[in-house]
């Protein structure tokens, strides 16, 4: 519960300076460009390859019913479901700053399709076999209960479904991790402790019928059939 707290408030925080988190996920602003290049090690096309592997599991035509969980401040995924039109989406975060700002962001407007909801990824309030796709951004490295967060996520996916998303992994780069450790936990903003590509996989394959795996510097994508 106390590390659930620290990581409320980090997020907390982010939620009320989200113009500089936005700038970073982003890659615009001047910080942010610096802090992916030096910490995260995502420059140039490393970044955009970050970008395609984080939505590479979602196909453009979507319908269905889909669950992002956590939206964050859903600076990279609500321009993505102003293409959707057809899907039925739901965004979920803990954070109600977080969500907050997305469900306020210009990117939001007249998304109809597009309902944000505050709630815990380790005791998700839907039913079994509720949704079609289950996206999680950057999220699973921040969950103080990896576990449950793992089966929650695929409980509420319907058999066939597909999980998909990024998160960071360590033993890929050795400035990120120290930069992990050493800021990143303390502050709240990641809790350990932290797959490898290998123990991602292994975790993933125990889960689903079918997985892939890519990884961009210190993170990996994965798209996995249920």
């Amino acid at each position: 519960m106390e590390r659930k707290k620290i990581v409320r408030n980090a997020y907390a925080l982010v939620g009320h300076l989200s113009k500089g988190y936005d700038g970073m996920m982003k890659n615009e602003s001047l910080l942010g460009r610096l802090a992916i290049r030096f910490f995260w090690r995502l420059s140039g096309e490393r970044y955009d390859d970050f970008i395609q592997q984080t939505f590479q599991g979602i196909p453009k035509d979507f319908a269905g019913r889909l669950l992002e969980v956590p939206v964050g401040t859903g600076v990279l995924s609500l321009p993505h479901y102003r293409k959707m039109n057809k899907a039925d989406v739901t965004c979920l975060d803990y954070s109600e700053q977080m969500l907050q700002q997305a469900r306020t962001s210009p990117l939001a407007k007249d998304l109809d399709n597009v309902t944000f909801t505050q709630g815990d990824v380790g005791h998700l309030p839907y039913q079994d076999n509720s949704f079609d796709c289950v996206l999680t951004l950057n999220g699973l490295h921040a969950f103080p209960d990896k576990d449950a967060a793992f089966q929650e996520t695929h409980r509420v996916l319907r058999d066939g479904g597909t999980f998909t998303g990024c998160c960071y992994i360590k033993g890929e780069n050795k400035i990120t991790d120290l930069f992990v450790e050493s800021f990143c936990v303390p502050c709240g903003f990641f809790t350990p402790p932290f797959d490898t590509a290998a123990t991602l996989e292994q975790r993933l394959q125990s889960l689903y019928r079918h997985t892939r795996l890519t990884k961009t510097a210190s993170f990996a994508g994965f798209v996995c059939e249920k």
